[in-house]
């Protein structure tokens, strides 16, 4: 998310070189760089022809209810679970969202105190306000809006060659990853990497494609392994444990569940692409190993 000023090859200087060290530090195995392709699908979210320089005002009455206002509750309610920074009993808060569908004015009281309290939270601290509106709305959008979604899937599709064994995917990305591997289970890829996921979180969870059958989503296409990492500090990735969320593929396992530490940067991609455990699981795709 947030990441529609950007580019494939601004993002890969950065990401590919993490990987890289997270590859060679967890397993020894040294790639080129050449080997790492980087999807990008900010665009996806911007007027076509432009590069806006900032975002709009957006502000408490900017909220919609529904996926939007579930998605703020979530990260409130776990930034409250382990930030004592964050009051889960404030004025607003008590209420829930029951019957602020009926009005606009309190539910836009309601989002005002969810964005002060997140505002107190250690891991939204460097994000502004209108960031974290816009990062909410990206969310929903990719959900509900074809044309999104399917740039989206659409720019994963594109890096996937015949050499493709590994996609490794992160927070709204897992989410792209997931489904465009559902779409297209005659990929190559044997190995998916999901860090910092939201894909277990219930108000993302129950509206994937395919929709989940009996509260479990379906296995992802061809893959072989599926791997998630998860700092139980990353609000986003809420769910940390995705092991009972999704079904086992024929003669799988299924989800394999890591859980590592990022530091004060809980969700940064950089420091999950650099971890030992995430290093270790894409070097076993691309040796066709077990982890």
């Amino acid at each position: 998310m947030a990441q529609q000023f950007m580019g494939p090859e601004t993002l890969a200087l950065e990401l590919r070189a993490a990987l890289l060290d997270g590859v060679k530090l967890g397993a020894g195995v040294t790639l080129d760089a050449g080997d790492v392709a980087c999807a990008f699908y900010g665009d996806a979210f911007i007027e076509p022809g432009t590069r806006s320089s900032d975002l709009p005002p957006w502000n408490e009455y900017d909220v919609e209810d529904g996926l939007e206002a579930e998605l703020l509750e979530a990260w409130f309610r776990r930034a409250a679970e382990i930030d004592d920074g964050v009051d889960p009993w404030d004025e607003e808060g008590t209420r829930g969202l029951v019957g602020y569908a009926a009005s606009r004015a309190l539910l836009s009281r309601w989002v005002r105190g969810r964005l002060n309290g997140l505002a107190q939270a250690r891991f939204f601290q460097p994000v502004s306000e209108r960031m974290l509106i816009g990062e909410l709305k990206q969310v929903r959008r990719y959900l509900d809006e074809p044309p999104v979604w399917q740039a989206a899937r659409a720019s994963v599709a594109a890096e996937v060659g015949p050499e493709t064994r590994v996609i490794v995917a992160h927070s709204l990305g897992s989410v792209v990853a997931y489904e465009a591997l559902c779409e297209n289970p005659d990929w190559p890829v044997t190995d998916l990497v999901t860090v910092g996921s939201p894909l277990g979180l219930p108000v993302i969870h129950r509206r994937l494609s395919p929709l989940p059958v009996e509260g479990r989503g379906a296995w992802p296409g061809g893959v072989v392994r599926w791997t998630n990492v998860a700092d139980p500090g990353d609000v986003v990735a809420l769910v940390s444990e995705l092991g009972t969320r999704f079904e086992s593929g024929p003669g799988r396992d299924g989800v394999v569940d890591r859980g590592i530490t990022n530091g004060a940067r809980m969700h940064d991609f950089v420091r999950y692409l650099t971890a030992l455990k995430t290093g270790s699981a894409v070097a076993a795709g691309l040796r066709g190993l077990n982890a």
